[in-house]
């Protein structure tokens, strides 16, 4: 059996590092990809995914020093399911509304965005680069 997922997207905030009690490096961010299409009606709609990505060692490391909010990413590797339901991580917003996520270890990430893009991305109020305006209640981490 063989399992593999590739995302492109951008991240939704800046990558969080910590460190295990035996000293392995794991780097958290969230990933939002991005789907346009035509519904039945002729209406443009525009569709949001977004991936818990957990990286681990030393690329856990290089991803936490450039990278950050707004970057273009690719990732592969593969999910992984709730323990619970074998499915996404299915939670409640403070809204009530449902929501779920998609968790995926990272096999190898590759930096889409030059530094100069994301210092713009950096510089610019109010998003762009491809991620929407999204508010924190809607990442589901």
């Amino acid at each position: 059996m063989y399992q593999k997922l590739i995302i492109v997207g951008n991240l939704g905030r800046d990558p969080e590092m910590r460190y295990l009690p035996s000293g392995q490096a794991v780097t958290d961010m969230s990933v939002a990809t991005n789907r346009t299409y035509t519904d039945s009606n002729g209406q443009r709609v525009k569709e949001t995914s977004w991936f818990r990505v957990s990286v681990w060692g030393g690329r856990a490391e290089t991803v936490n020093q450039y990278l950050r909010k707004g970057s273009k990413v690719l990732v592969e590797g593969y999910l992984r399911p709730d323990p619970e339901t074998g499915g996404p991580r299915v939670w409640t917003r403070n809204d009530g509304t449902p929501a779920a996520s998609f968790e995926m270890t990272a096999q190898n990430v590759t930096f889409l965005s030059s530094k100069a893009e994301d210092q713009a991305f950096q510089e610019r109020s109010g998003g762009g680069g491809g991620v929407e305006t999204v508010d924190e209640d809607d990442i589901p981490f």
